[in-house]
C-alpha cells in the first residue's frame, strides 16, 4: 500500500535545496510571516540554511510567527504515566518487553486519584495520560481512567483537559474515547524513514507495522477526535528527513480532513535504565546537536504556523530557555514520569519505572516564574475545547492568527487562578507584572476586550473559578 511518505521525493528536495540563495530564503520567511503553511520545497530550503546571518533571520521569524498566531502565552501541562506494561520491543525504549530492569506497574484507580490530587495541588489543570502499548490499556481502561480523573475535585482545583498518548487503535475504540471527553490523541511515528523504522521496531511486534501506526491518527479523526498530535523521536534518523516527514504528515491530514495536527512534538532520545541504544557509537550518528535542534524547532514553527509546538521536560532547563523563543507554544513542568512518581519520587527520578530520563525536574512554580521573567504569560486554558473551538473551527481561527483573541484573555484568567491558589511569593509578584503588561498591550488594540477580562478577573478575585471566554 502506497502512503504519503515519499522517501525519494524528500531526499531529492533536500539535495536540491543545498546552499540556498538568500533571496529565496527571505521570500519563504515572508510567506511564513503571512501565517501560510509552507510547501515541502520551501521547508527543504530552510533546513539547508547554514549561513549564520540567515539562521538568525530564521530564528527571529519563528518567534514572530508564534507571537502572531498565539501571542506571548505559553500553555502548561503535565504528563501522568499510568502504566508501563508493553508488548513491543523497541530497541531505544526503557518500556520494551525484554527489559528485565524495568519494574512493571499499572496504577489502580485509587493510585491514579492520589497522583491527580498531588498534581491539582501543584496547580495543574491539563494532563496527558501516557500508557505503554499493551492490551491491558485498551479503550475501556483508558475511558475509566479519564472518567476518574475528571471526577476529582481538590479544593478549588480540578483537571479540565485530558490528552492521551497510547497505542494506535481501531475507529470504534477512538469513538469511545471521544464520547468520554478526550482532548488530543497523540501518536509519535518515531521515525518516518522505513528502513530505520524496521531496524528499531523488531518484526512480529504490533509496532513493527509502519502503516498501521502512520494511519493511526486517520482512524482517530474518523472516530470523531478532531484534535490530534504528531511527533518524531529525533536521533533515530537524519533530523532533516524527520522534519520533512512531519510536514508531509501535516499536509496529509489537512488534505484529507481539512484539519492539520493540533500539536507537533519534538522529543530527542534520552537515556533509560538498561537501554544501551543511545550510548552505542553506531547509533549516535543521528544525534541532534543543540544547534541543529534550534533549527528543528524554528523550521517547524515556520512550516506549520498554526500548530501547537511542544517542547517537553526531556530537555534540560538551559536548552528549554534557549528554544522557547523560537516558536514553542506548549511545555510541561513539575513533571515526573515514573509510574507513581508524583507521590514517590522525592528527588524526581524512579529509573526502574521510567521510559527515559527527564532533563528538567524543576517544580511547576519555578518554571512559571522563569516564563514570567522572560516576558511570557503562562496559560492553563481549556476553554477552546469546551466551547467547541476544536478541529476545523480551531484551524479557522488559528491560521489567520485570530485564536489569540481567545487564548490571551483565557491565559490571563487561568493564570490569575494559579497565582491566587498555588503560587509562591516570587511567582505571584512576577505573574502580576506580566498580567498587567499583557492587559496594557491588549488595551491598546482592543480596549473593550480588556474591559471584559478585567471584569472577569474581579470575579476570580472574589472566589469564582473556571471563568473563560
Amino acid at each position: 500500500m502506497r502512503d504519503f511518505i515519499d522517501e525519494e521525493r524528500i531526499t531529492t528536495l533536500l539535495e536540491k535545496a543545498v546552499n540556498p540563495e538568500p533571496e529565496r530564503v527571505r521570500d519563504i520567511l515572508a510567506k511564513s510571516r503571512g501565517k501560510e503553511r509552507l510547501e515541502p520545497e520551501e521547508t527543504a530550503v530552510l533546513l539547508q540554511v547554514e549561513d549564520p546571518e540567515l539562521l538568525a533571520e530564521i530564528y527571529q521569524a519563528a518567534g514572530e510567527v508564534k507571537n502572531a498566531v498565539y501571542g506571548n502565552r505559553i500553555v502548561f501541562f503535565a504528563p501522568l504515566y499510568v502504566g508501563n506494561k508493553c508488548i513491543n520491543n523497541c530497541v531505544y525504549c526503557g518500556f520494551r518487553r525484554t527489559n528485565a530492569a524495568m519494574q512493571r506497574k499499572t496504577l489502580t484507580l485509587e493510585e491514579l486519584e492520589a497522583e491527580v490530587r498531588t498534581l491539582i495541588n501543584h496547580g495543574q489543570k491539563r494532563l496527558i495520560l501516557v500508557f505503554g502499548e499493551h492490551p491491558a490499556y485498551n479503550a475501556d481502561f483508558i475511558c475509566r481512567c479519564m472518567e476518574k480523573v475528571y471526577s476529582i475535585k481538590e479544593g478549588r482545583g480540578e483537571i479540565r483537559r485530558i490528552n492521551i498518548n497510547a497505542a494506535p487503535m481501531e475507529v470504534d475504540e477512538y469513538r469511545r474515547l471521544h464520547e468520554t471527553g478526550i482532548g488530543t490523541f497523540q501518536i509519535f511515528q518515531e521515525t518516518y524513514h522505513r528502513q530505520t523504522y524496521a531496524a528499531v521496531h523488531p518484526a512480529g511486534d504490533k509496532k513493527s507495522d509502519f502503516q498501521w501506526r502512520l494511519y493511526g491518527l486517520d482512524r482517530a479523526m474518523e472516530g470523531g477526535i478532531d484534535d490530534v498530535g504528531i511527533g518524531a523521536l529525533f536521533g533515530l534518523y537524519d533530523w532533516k528527513f524527520e522534519v520533512m516527514g512531519l510536514l508531509y504528515h501535516a499536509i496529509h491530514l489537512e488534505e484529507k480532513y481539512g484539519v492539520g495536527p493540533h500539536t507537533i512534538s519534538v522529543p530527542r532520545i534520552e537515556p533509560a535504565i538498561n537501554t544501551p541504544f543511545a550510548n552505542v557509537r553506531e547509533n549516535r550518528k543521528y544525534n541532534v546537536s543543540d544547534e541543529d535542534f534550534k533549527k528543528v524547532v524554528a523550521v517547524l514553527r515556520l512550516s506549520v504556523p498554526y500548530t501547537g509546538l511542544i517542547l517537553t521536560a526531556r530537555e534540560p532547563a538551559a536548552i528549554r530557555r534557549e528554544l522557547i523563543p523560537l516558536g514553542v507554544s506548549q511545555i510541561d513542568a513539575g513533571s515526573r514520569i515514573g509510574i507513581g512518581g508524583y507521590q514517590k519520587s522525592a528527588d524526581g527520578y524512579l529509573p526502574e519505572k521510567e521510559q527515559f530520563q527527564l532533563g528538567d525536574i524543576r517544580s511547576l512554580d519555578e518554571v512559571i516564574a522563569e516564563m514570567c521573567e522572560m516576558g511570557y504569560i503562562p496559560s492553563f486554558c481549556t476553554a477552546d475545547y469546551r466551547c467547541g473551538r476544536t478541529g476545523e473551527q480551531f484551524m479557522a481561527l488559528a491560521r489567520p492568527g485570530l485564536i489569540q483573541k481567545f487564548c490571551i484573555p483565557n491565559a490571563i484568567l487561568t493564570f490569575r487562578e494559579y497565582l491566587l491558589d498555588y503560587a509562591s511569593e516570587r511567582t505571584r509578584t512576577a505573574g502580576e507584572e506580566v498580567i498587567k503588561k499583557t492587559l496594557d498591550d491588549m488595551g491598546k488594540d482592543d480596549p473593550l476586550r480588556r474591559k471584559v477580562v478585567e471584569e472577569k478577573l474581579l470575579e476570580i478575585d472574589a472566589g469564582k473559578r473556571d471563568i473563560y471566554i
